[in-house]
């Protein structure tokens, strides 16, 4: 909540003006309401309107001492006449000490005014011996209490407004945020998926490419040419498929998801590309009956293919192996290649794939390693077949080491 204002407010001013001079007109025509006190002590009823006039000016930026300072005025209102314009002034500084004083003020002044009326009011019984008095208690209660709640009700609802203003902004914020995050993680999920499906197959256009310039062999360059228009082919048929998803949302025919069924396939191609240079891989599946969750499947046939890719490129000749097991409700994959002695890579790599494979095991709560060890390239893969908490996936995550980059 902001702080008081540091100078009087201009409605305070104008009520101030207002009040004075409509003061002033009842005093100069005898408008009092005790005439019998106005015969002998009118004149003095001014003070009073001069007082009440200036605590109305500083009603929102001098409390509880503009509330003291009316009641001072109201004491000495009624002991001179009282003017009607003066008692009003007195009810809406009652209002104001609780609509703009500190919230102290604002808890203390209607019990203390209740004390007050109360104590006013068993006074007048014990002076006037009078029924009378009862309506006179009654009349100071009004004009106190009854002020008084009216502001305390007025402050409740501007703070609700406010609190309810404050959740808004919040809100909004907090929207702006999953917001941006949702593009970021949008972003990142279209790049890995442009990255998986398509920058594999242009990898294996250039390495064939490079192969069928390299040979003069006939059959060997037809080959190197059927391998490149196959790649080509599926290449812009997965480009076609992403920019169906990004432009409508969703493709005109779903393709099929790729799963580990399809591991033989990836194994050949790889043994296929990876023949020129001198690489052989095979693949050792150890995985029992269990069905894998399709997440997982997806995302262990991706880091198998992205594994295999940069065998194919930046492998030294050599046997490469693919090794699948399920222990403990979690999938285990070992991915080896040569290492030592490795040739300059025929296709040169920004190393976005080993991001993207890091990123799709944590994703599922697991954890990826890659880098070398003994001459041969490693990279080995976990992926728990039930995800984590959001908690525990978190935290695993902000914890997660770093990991040696393929060079």
């Amino acid at each position: 909540m902001p702080g008081p204002p540091r100078r009087p407010h201009r409605t305070d001013a104008l009520i101030a003006a207002t009040g004075m001079a409509a003061g002033l007109v009842m005093w100069s025509l005898g408008l009092y309401s005790s005439p019998a006190l106005a015969q002998d002590r009118g004149d003095w009823a001014l003070l009073p309107l001069a007082a009440m006039c200036t605590a109305e000016l500083l009603r929102r930026v001098w409390q509880p001492g503009a509330l003291l300072l009316a009641c001072a005025a109201f004491a000495a209102d009624q002991a001179t006449g009282s003017l009607l314009v003066t008692v009003a002034m007195f009810t809406d500084l009652c209002y104001a000490a609780v609509m703009y004083g500190p919230p102290r003020v604002a808890r203390v002044v209607p019990p203390a005014f209740i004390a007050v009326s109360i104590g006013s009011t068993a006074l007048l019984l014990a002076l006037l011996r009078d029924a009378q008095a009862l309506l006179l208690g009654a009349m100071i209660g009004l004009l106190t209490v009854g002020s008084a709640f009216t502001g305390l009700i007025t402050r409740a609802h501007r703070d609700a407004a406010a609190a309810e203003r404050l959740r808004a902004e919040q809100t909004r914020l907090l929207a702006e945020i999953d917001r941006a995050q949702a593009v970021t993680a949008e972003r990142s999920r279209v790049a890995r998926e442009l990255h998986d499906v398509v920058a594999n197959h242009l990898s294996a256009i250039a390495l064939h490419s490079t192969a069928a310039l390299s040979l003069r062999e006939p059959d060997t360059t037809r080959r190197a040419l059927r391998v490149i228009r196959e790649n080509s082919t599926q290449g812009l048929t997965e480009m076609r498929r992403l920019i169906g998803l990004l432009r409508d949302g969703s493709p005109e025919t779903p393709a099929p998801t790729p799963s580990l069924d399809g591991l033989g396939a990836l194994v050949t191609q790889a043994d296929e590309a990876g023949a020129a240079r001198g690489l052989r891989f095979t693949a050792d599946d150890r995985r029992t009956g269990t069905p894998l969750p399709a997440p997982v499947e997806l995302a262990a046939y991706r880091i198998v293919q992205e594994s295999l890719a940069n065998a194919v490129k930046h492998g030294a000749p050599g046997p490469a192996a693919v090794h699948l097991d399920l222990r403990d409700d979690t999938l285990h994959i070992a991915v080896t290649s040569p290492h030592s002695q490795r040739p300059a890579p025929a296709v040169p790599g920004t190393g976005s794939g080993l991001t993207g494979m890091r990123e799709r095991a944590a994703l599922l709560g697991g954890d990826l390693t890659a880098g070398p060890h003994g001459g041969v390239w490693h990279v080995r893969a976990a992926l728990p077949l039930e995800p984590p908490l959001p908690s525990q996936h978190q935290h695993q995550h902000q914890h997660q080491p770093e990991r040696t980059a393929r060079p």
